[in-house]
């Protein structure tokens, strides 16, 4: 009877889907009952993240910016309701299968869990839990399709509708009064739908079996009834879930924070760092537009009160800092530009703001640094790891613990309640976010999380600029237009900006002012446009007298180079 064994698979699939959405839904709950650092998806994501080759990781960035983990996420829910339809199906024909299959759910889940850097036995609970509600899931609906795959009495009990008493007895087809004039209606049995042995007792369970004065109630309603009830406890349990966690959260100890003052405030921005040009890049990005890439699904919930950067390894003498102690110290605040090493040529990946902080120079003075230590391992709350150069960190220029951006405490997306900012040196080696531990050792001795997969272990900004209009989307017409855009090197400065047309010559554009040489400058070109299609180039100098380079380089492993290039067509 192949349309039975299809209808039973397809059902069973059905089961195997409810039965993973409960096991989500319930891991999610434990997580947030527990205080675990996400529910099992969340693990394996984290897992995924740290074997993505870097590679995919900038295509991920590239093509879906701030959502890359939200497609990541996706792409685990569909892969993993895939692999529980299957399940599902296979275990309408033996409940072993299904039990196999939430066994390969089960070593995964745990495996990503306990490998993350701050696993705990806590850390194991949700995919505990889920494992087990999927088992149970899987107990109940799947004898409700096929009781046969129970093979009779199983460790949860007799099979649902199982008939002990028939399965004593010879095996028959058709017990009398099984099946009633209603039971079947016209077209569901052609001729050959039924060979000898097709039917075993209990294949019309449960309630299969007719009983006079008793109503016959099919096998899928049945179903239908169970698994709408489970797919509510699921929801439930996923919506509660969510409630716990945001429990944790700290928007609330952020919203409370008053930051003091600065000792050292910046200059007053002077006249002249933004110009009147519709679609360039203002001079301060505000904290809602400032790129966001990191490696964490779920944003880390630190409690200010709780916080505490410990500094130790290669030094005189361990400090521990509680976040009282660090804005009680006298706080710096100053311009500076980060830029993200995965930005490509002409990319969006690089914000300026004006970061509030203490020094981390003054602190690491007072830790004493032993001679030959030369790099700076900086820990995140989720066990993410940078490697900072000490010297940089050391000479002179403002490497902050920001504790504040553009007037307020940090956004939780950006580190809050502390993170690192030291100008001139890509993200990755330079701006931890929820710093919570600086091991002071060497770059011969440890490997940060992105040395570790390749990228370079020192990594300063290289020189470059953006063109912010034309855009290239929209025609332009003939006459005279502004070419212009941001040009970035920080701690070195920006001496100039040249463009040109169809690769002719080179044309000297204007710079705005800037208060120092750690933020971008914004740089534009009148350019007198003839009708046609035209491709447009930039190139900047720093204050060294380095020129952007026109050869080109991905990101990895120390950051793009090229010429940042847009095609317009004028009318």
């Amino acid at each position: 009877m192949k349309g039975r064994d299809g209808r039973r698979a397809g059902l069973g699939a059905i089961a195997g889907v409810l039965a993973a959405g409960t096991a989500l839904g319930v891991g999610q709950f434990v997580a947030g009952l527990t205080g675990a650092s996400g529910s099992p998806v969340v693990a394996v994501g984290q897992l995924q993240i740290d074997f993505t080759p870097p590679w995919l990781k900038n295509f991920a960035i590239r093509e879906f910016g701030a959502h890359d983990k939200l497609v990541l996420v996706s792409g685990i829910l569909v892969v993993l309701a895939v692999f529980a339809a299957v399940i599902g199906a296979a275990a309408t024909r033996r409940m072993a299968y299904g039990m196999a299959g939430l066994a390969v759910f089960a070593v995964i889940g745990l495996t990503a869990a306990a490998t993350r850097p701050t696993a705990t036995f806590t850390s194991l609970l949700p995919t505990l839990a889920a494992v087990a509600a999927a088992v149970a899931v899987m107990r109940v609906l799947i004898p409700l399709v096929s009781p046969g795959a129970t093979a009779g009495v199983t460790a949860a009990g007799p099979a649902v509708g199982f008939d002990p008493v028939i399965a004593a007895e010879p095996p028959t087809d058709l017990e009398p009064r099984d099946l009633e004039p209603r039971d079947l209606e016209p077209g569901d049995l052609e001729p050959g739908d039924l060979e000898p042995g097709d039917l075993e007792p209990g294949d019309l369970e449960p309630g299969g079996a007719y009983e006079p004065g008793g109503a016959y109630e099919p096998p899928r309603r049945s179903f239908l009834a169970v698994g709408a009830a489970t797919a509510g406890i699921a929801a439930g349990a996923g919506l509660a879930g969510r409630l716990l966690s945001e429990r944790s959260s700290v928007a609330s100890a952020r919203k409370a924070l008053r930051i003091p003052k600065p000792a050292v405030t910046t200059q007053t921005l002077p006249p002249g760092v933004n110009f009147d040009i519709p679609g360039i890049s203002p001079f301060i990005t505000s904290n809602a537009n400032f790129y966001r890439v990191d490696t964490a699904i779920v944003l880390p919930q630190v409690d200010p009160a709780s916080w505490q950067l410990r500094i130790h390894g290669m030094v005189n003498r361990e400090i521990t800092l509680t976040f009282d102690e660090l804005i009680k110290r006298p706080l710096i605040e100053d311009y500076i530009t980060l830029c993200c090493v995965s930005n490509p040529v002409d990319g969006p990946y690089i914000g300026n703001a004006l970061w509030l902080g203490t020094s981390l120079a003054a602190v690491l003075r007072e830790a004493g640094i032993k001679a030959g230590a030369d790099q700076l391992l900086c820990t995140s709350v989720d066990g993410f790891t940078s490697g900072t150069p000490v010297q940089t960190v050391m000479d002179g220029r403002d490497a902050l613990l920001a504790v504040a951006m553009n007037g307020q405490a940090l956004p939780i997306a950006h580190g809050f309640p502390t993170r690192m900012v030291v100008p001139g040196l890509y993200g990755y080696v330079s701006a931890t976010k929820w710093v919570t531990d600086i091991n002071v050792t060497t770059f011969a001795g440890n490997y940060a999380y992105w040395a570790q997969r390749g990228w370079s272990q020192q990594a300063p900004i290289k020189t470059e600029c953006r063109i912010d209009v034309p855009n290239g989307l929209n025609h332009v017409s003939s006459g005279t237009t502004a070419v212009a855009g941001v040009a970035w090197a920080q701690h070195k400065g920006i001496d100039a900006v040249q463009v040109r047309v169809d690769q002719g010559p080179w044309n000297e554009a204007r710079l705005a002012a800037v208060p120092g040489i750690d933020t971008w400058r914004q740089w534009v070109w009148d350019w007198d446009a003839t009708p046609g299609r035209h491709v447009l180039e930039a190139r900047a100098t720093d204050k060294t007298g380095y020129t952007q380079t026109v050869v080109q380089a991905q990101p990895e492993p120390n950051g793009a180079t090229g010429y940042p290039a847009v095609t317009v067509t004028v009318s």
